[in-house]
């Protein structure tokens, strides 16, 4: 193994791939015509990408650039805010905005995130967390295929169900992600239901991976963080939620304070950052996809475990790596770090993390920090030692970063 000449590993991989890449760019084609199109309907101008200050009143641009959100995702209205610091606070908004005491939650896709568990009550006791104000948290099983339970789910579900709740990526768990097609099956038997609960969609690593998005299948509810795919790199902050418009008013009473609504919330930092990035966004998950692929493609050659397959049809950014043992989990993520263009210098290191049970290794030299839209990977620190690599500003990047790991893994293959 030691003989392994990288550059000619990739070069194989990428000839095997170049269907999969073509179907990567029909799909980035179909979803740039559907983003660009949201941004002439919404006659976006550059007198729309000025910030504002203090309470935020008459914030043009923001209104504006929530309208595009609403349009390219099919929503009713969104909320798109700066206020937003991650993916996990947008997703608690949607719990804590939509559920009173007394009412319950059901987690149709096993068990969520794991900084989720902790904002639900379920690991943990974390002031503020869902079960304190009286909420039931019930998880539904994945099926030992890896599926969504769905008689399991459908009997579950009771008149106190107000919200079932559905993590369209895999995130730490040994399965695959959720299909849009995957989903829509789901809600379809949801929908029938006599009182059919909120179809709540945490939507991170999965936007403009497909052609149609949750909320266009019969989610009301997705969200999402702006570091991740629709923010396509530009973004330094925010969340978005999207969906409902009576429920996005109960949402943004929560984010600020019953009685405000949307109307506050000021664009601190220039609005053409988000109007930009999510303008890019879908040539961006076009770039990010090939990279996953091609990671997949060259260490499934080496021999190792990987998820999803490289050929097959995808719903997210994430590929997932089995290495089998701390030693390549290190040596690949601290080779990673090493082609970063930011904290090349750096040398990560497991680490406790807020909101994590295990430790946890990442390889982030970013320019947005925490950023998953650029090339990162993270694991938790535990067997079977199961990396997860995610993003790339550039195609160009990653590759080169490919060439730079396997070289430096072949003393622990």
């Amino acid at each position: 193994m030691k003989s392994i000449d990288a550059k000619v590993i990739i070069n194989d991989a990428e000839k095997e791939l170049e269907e999969v890449f073509a179907k990567f760019e029909e799909t980035a084609l179909f979803n740039q015509a559907k983003v660009l199109n949201a941004f002439k309907e919404e006659r976006v101008g550059t007198h729309h990408f000025t910030t504002s200050t203090g309470y935020g009143y008459g914030d043009l641009g923001r209104d504006t650039l929530e309208r595009v959100y609403a349009r390219a995702f099919g929503a009713e209205a969104a909320l798109v805010r700066q206020q937003i610091v991650s993916g996990t606070h947008a997703i608690n908004l949607c719990l804590s905005g939509v559920l009173k005491p007394g009412d319950e939650v059901i987690f149709a896709t096993g068990l969520p995130y794991d900084t989720l568990r902790t904002a639900l009550g379920i690991t943990g006791e974390a002031p503020g967390n869902l079960q304190e104000y009286g909420v039931t948290v019930k998880i539904i099983p994945l099926q030992a295929d890896g599926s969504i339970n769905v008689e399991l789910l459908l009997k579950e579900v009771s008149p106190k169900t107000k919200m079932v709740a559905f993590q369209r990526s895999c995130g730490y768990e040994a399965r695959s992600s959720f299909s849009i097609g995957d989903l829509s099956v789901v809600f379809s038997s949801l929908s029938k239901l006599r009182e059919k609960p909120v179809i709540f969609v945490d939507n991170c690593y999965g936007e403009f991976v497909e052609r149609q998005e949750p909320l266009e299948v019969g989610a009301d509810l997705i969200a999402g963080s702006l570091i991740k795919n629709p923010g396509a790199g530009w973004v330094p902050s925010g969340g978005y939620i999207a969906g409902n418009a009576a429920l996005i008013e109960q949402i943004v009473s929560r984010l600020y304070a019953p009685g405000l609504g949307g109307e506050v919330g000021p664009s601190l930092i220039n609005l053409r950052l988000f109007f930009q990035g999510f303008f890019d966004a879908p040539h961006r998950v076009f770039e990010m996809l090939k990279s996953a692929s091609l990671f997949g493609n060259v260490f499934a050659k080496l021999g190792f475990p990987i998820e999803p397959d490289s050929k097959a049809s995808r719903t997210d950014i994430i590929q997932r790596i089995d290495l089998g043992t701390p030693e390549r989990l290190l040596a690949v993520c601290q080779s990673l770090q090493q082609i970063s263009p930011v904290e090349s210098y750096l040398h990560p290191e497991p680490a406790e993390m807020p909101g994590y049970k295990e430790k946890v290794v990442m390889a982030a030299g970013t320019f947005i920090t925490g950023s998953t839209s650029e090339l990162t990977a993270d694991a938790p620190f535990k067997p079977p030692y199961c990396l997860y690599v995610q993003g790339c500003l550039s195609y160009l990047h990653a590759k080169l970063g490919l060439i730079y790991i396997v070289e430096h893994l072949k003393n622990n293959l």
